[in-house]
C-alpha cells in the first residue's frame, strides 16, 4: 500500500468513530505513542549515523556493563 493509500484508509477509518469521543482520544494518544517512538528512531539513526558517536555510545555502554562511571543527579548536570 502506498503512502497515499494509508492516508485515505487512515481517514476512512477515522471517519467511521469520528462522533464517538472516547475512540478518537483513543486514537490521538496512540498516535502520539507512535510519534514519539518514531522521533527516538530518527534521533538514534541520527546519531548512529556518526562512526565517532556510535563509538561513543557504545564505549559508554560497555562502560556501565562493566560497573565503570558514576550517578550524576539530573540537577548537577547544569552546574
Amino acid at each position: 500500500m502506498t503512502a497515499i493509500q494509508l492516508n485515505a484508509e487512515l481517514y476512512r477509518a477515522m471517519g467511521e468513530i469520528a462522533d464517538d469521543e472516547t475512540l478518537m482520544a483513543k486514537v490521538l494518544k496512540y498516535v502520539k505513542k507512535l510519534s514519539a517512538k518514531k522521533q527516538a528512531m530518527d534521533e538514534t539513526e541520527y546519531l548512529m549515523s556518526s562512526p565517532a558517536m556510535a563509538e561513543i555510545i557504545r564505549q559508554g555502554q560497555e562502560d556501565i556493563k562493566n560497573g565503570r562511571g558514576e550517578v550524576v543527579k539530573v540537577e548537577d548536570l547544569w552546574k
